[in-house]
């Protein structure tokens, strides 16, 4: 079953064939009760987000510009040649980005001696998760080792066209994307996809 058609059970809906929601084919919208309408806006969003991410597999990762990092200096593609890269779009108040940060920790520790660079990219969305100094707090007290770039003003979020929080691209030693994930779950997917990544020359 594919990611995005888990995303569609979660949510109630059924996927089918190749995971697009045919529940309502056909159906007059008008007799369709509005908790079903609902469910239905839902699963459209789902599939957006989900074509959209995928958009990016097979080009060339996005720059990562940002005036602060944390952890470490400014981590450049041209700097990353020859690494596999995980950057992961989060924000400290996100209760789904706090679900997925101790899997992202796994994978740092796991897998950075074998050439894994982790990089987060911490995109606010709230005034307080805006102040630098409330993210280097969150940083030290939750042990995250890894580079963290603040993405103030989603400079780099737009270059990814990304639109959701949590959601996790996998670069290859050659700086082409080749695996995203919105949202929580996907782990042993993602766990697999960089060991790959790692293994190939």
């Amino acid at each position: 079953m594919t990611a995005a058609a888990r995303h569609l059970v979660a949510i109630g809906a059924t996927p089918l064939q190749g995971g697009l929601p045919l529940v309502y084919e056909g159906a007059d919208m008008a007799t369709v009760s509005p908790s079903r309408r609902v469910c239905v806006a839902a699963v459209v969003a789902v599939l957006a987000l989900a074509a959209r991410a995928m958009a990016g597999v097979g080009l060339p990762a996005p720059e990562i510009t940002a005036d602060t990092w944390l952890n470490a200096p400014p981590q450049r593609r041209a700097d990353l040649q020859g690494k596999v890269t995980l950057v992961e779009f989060w924000t400290f108040g996100c209760y789904n980005c706090r679900n997925v940060e101790p899997h992202v920790k796994e994978w740092h520790a796991k897998y950075a001696a074998r050439g894994l660079v982790v990089i987060g990219v911490h995109t606010p969305e709230t005034a307080y998760e805006r102040d630098v100094e409330n993210v280097k707090r969150y940083v030290a007290e939750q042990q995250l080792a890894y580079p963290v770039a603040i993405d103030t003003n989603s400079g780099t979020w737009e270059r990814y066209g990304n639109r959701a929080w949590p959601a996790w691209y996998v670069i290859d030693k050659h700086g082409i994307i080749r695996h995203v994930h919105v949202g929580e779950g996907a782990y042993a997917e993602t766990a697999h996809e960089i060991e790959a990544l790692l293994d190939e020359r």
